[in-house]
């Protein structure tokens, strides 16, 4: 008999993955797989490209098709975990795609999210670096509760942790461009998302300090730091469907060249099993990334502009969402951090 694990939403992208990646671990066994709207209606219908699992049906997401199992797995809409996993037992490893539990502070909560604050439970991103040397991974180990990050913060706290947490670039002045793929924006119906909206098209959004992503993105950095930081955000949607390309520029501090700035990279990631810091003069691209939980990271340093410039390429929809639910849960359960994840992308 497997772990039985939960996956509630199930017909959303992120449930699709979680399901994906859970038909390949070989520890887990899929138990309920449920839905709101699609209830009642085969799990084919929504994702064709399971055939295994594709003549199961989608129950109602409530706390009682979802109790009794090893774990459950929550890919639900913002705002929609607190209450239900507070019905969950303790005996239950829960694990939150979605953003209620990240936040520490419920004030940011209220501001970039509103309603009330369901607390916070251990962050799922286990390469998270502190100040102190240590790495998130530690907090996950036996956790019964793991709040999975935010895709683009997922994207920018491996871009610029490193260098905050060895002292190599200043914690003011960071600057993050992402390239993002329509999948991030969730299955929900939005004409912005439309094909003939965003083919041949590339557009920002969530400009000016708006973004939701934003006080999880500083609470990394801050933590990294250890002291307060101040960034600029800017999310850009582009014609694809998965894949995240941040590039993220800081200052150096004072008396850093090259050498050191890419030291700094490479003790943070060389015994990585995802995050993958490529050879000096080679970039990340989304492509190298897709299907897969690696994250590829670059860094170098613009000597004429004085900036450090560092960039990585996630597939929002593995290491950004349903991989690193997996990886957090498979450290929570005592098991190889890497069972069931693929290193290797898809290519072409």
């Amino acid at each position: 008999m497997g772990i039985r694990a939960a996956v509630a939403g199930a017909s959303g992208y992120a449930g699709g993955e979680l399901l994906r990646l859970l038909l390949g671990h070989s520890e887990f066994e899929i138990g309920a797989i449920t839905a709101h709207n699609n209830a009642g209606s085969r799990l084919g219908e929504h994702h064709p490209h399971l055939p295994e699992i594709a003549n199961r049906v989608l129950a109602p997401t409530s706390a009682g098709e979802l109790a009794g199992h090893d774990v459950v797995f929550l890919a639900l809409p913002h705002g929609t975990s607190g209450a239900l996993a507070a019905e969950l037992g303790d005996e239950t490893l829960v694990v939150d795609c979605g953003a209620d539990h990240r936040l520490q502070a419920r004030e940011a909560w209220k501001v970039f999210y509103g309603g009330d604050h369901a607390g916070t439970w251990p962050y799922g991103l286990p390469e998270l670096v502190a100040r102190t040397g240590t790495k998130q991974r530690a907090a996950l180990t036996s956790a019964r509760r793991i709040a999975v990050p935010g895709c683009n913060v997922t994207a920018v706290s491996l871009a610029l942790a490193p260098g905050l947490a060895a002292g190599v670039i200043e914690p003011t002045d960071l600057v993050a461009v992402l390239a993002c793929g329509t999948s991030g924006a969730g299955r929900t119906l939005k004409p912005h998302l439309l094909a003939s909206e965003i083919m041949g098209s590339a557009r920002p959004y969530a400009v000016g300090g708006v973004h939701r992503h934003i006080p999880e993105i500083e609470q990394n950095l801050s933590k990294a730091a250890d002291a307060p930081i101040s960034i600029s955000f800017t999310p850009t949607l582009v014609p694809m469907a998965r894949g995240i390309l941040t590039t993220a520029t800081a200052r150096p501090a004072d008396g850093m060249d090259g050498a050191r700035v890419r030291a700094a990279w490479e003790a943070a990631y060389s015994d990585e099993p995802f995050v993958h810091l490529l050879p000096a003069g080679q970039w990340p691209a989304t492509s190298s990334v897709t299907g897969s939980n690696s994250a590829h990271v670059q860094v170098t340093v613009d000597e004429r502009a004085g900036r450090v410039v560092a960039v990585t390429a996630i597939d929002n929809l593995v290491k950004g969402t349903a991989g690193a639910a997996i990886q957090s849960a498979n450290i929570a359960l005592g098991l190889d951090e890497a069972l069931g994840l693929p290193v290797n992308g898809v290519a072409p």
